[in-house]
């Protein structure tokens, strides 16, 4: 279980769960919570959540997804301004490094990764989003996509190409429009405006291993009824379940009040981390394999 105080009173708690499914040899995403407990160098106790899911094949789309990560927490906890504004600038880099990465080593071509992220401060919260790994919002029974999916299937449904039932059976579902590391410029979608956060609020995160076999009702359903770490395996094993065609990650956090410290037990978030020299170095629709 993770836990952060906030500054009106909220705590987030929260757990996050990775798996590599039942199909894939590997597991290519790495899942992220930061959740500074005596203040970084900059005096901030923002709390940063974060799914990337990683493509390129071998260890590449491994490598791609801890990048991401790694750069996205480094970016966002070094600069100081508004959350949309040091979000954007993370993005920029962690697909700066990924590019020159690739260009660095030939084996690694083509890798990249969708990112989705939730930053909460002050009791609100803000999210930025390349690919198809989602952010949802379930306060009551009511559960938000926040996220727009960056994929063909997507854009054909908001142009009334297809209808959403047709989607769900189409055949190009495996086709995104933007991942970071691979095309030349990205833009990725970052709220303007923080949302206010109230007590009870879940947050959710996962890549499309998960939304992809699991219906949103039952995601949501599962969220407002168990705790979290409970909510998060329960999530896993239903979309293993369902085939556990990729990858599966999730995270579910609580907005919660009366938690004074910030805590943390081991075992509930994986954070992959490619070798130390990884951070040593200075357009098309996607497929996933």
């Amino acid at each position: 279980m993770l836990s952060a105080k906030r500054g009106l009173g909220l705590s987030l708690k929260g757990s996050m769960v990775t798996d590599v499914g039942r199909v894939r040899s590997h597991n290519e995403d790495t899942v992220l919570f930061v959740a500074p407990a005596g203040g970084e160098k900059n005096g901030r106790q923002d709390c940063l959540a974060l799914v990337a899911d990683g493509m390129g094949g071998h260890a590449a789309g491994e490598i791609a997804s801890s990048l991401a990560a790694e750069e996205i927490r480094r970016v966002f906890f070094d600069l100081d301004g508004p959350v949309p504004k040091v979000l954007a600038s993370a993005f920029a880099a962690a697909h700066k490094l990924i590019m020159a990465y690739s260009r660095e080593h030939p084996d690694c071509a083509g890798m990249g990764t969708t990112c989705s992220v939730v930053v909460v401060r002050d009791d609100k919260a803000w999210f930025a989003h390349v690919g198809d790994s989602r952010v949802y919002l379930l306060r009551g029974a009511t559960m938000t996509q926040l996220s727009h999916d960056q994929t063909l299937v997507a854009k054909l449904v908001s142009d009334g190409t297809l209808t959403e039932a047709q989607a769900k059976s189409s055949a190009h579902n495996n086709v995104i429009l933007q991942a970071l590391g691979i095309t030349p410029n990205v833009e990725p979608e970052i709220s303007e405006d923080g949302q206010p956060l109230s007590s009870g609020d879940v947050i959710i995160l996962c890549s499309d291993g998960l939304h992809s076999a699991v219906p949103d009702s039952v995601i949501a359903d599962t969220a407002s009824k168990l705790p979290p770490l409970e909510a998060c395996h329960t999530l896993v094993r239903l979309a293993l379940d369902a085939g556990g065609q990729d990858n599966i990650s999730v995270g579910i956090f609580r907005a919660v009040s009366g938690t004074d410290e910030a805590e943390r037990s081991d075992g509930t978030t994986r954070r992959i981390k490619p070798p130390a020299h990884v951070f040593d170095q200075p357009g098309r629709p996607l497929s996933r394999s």
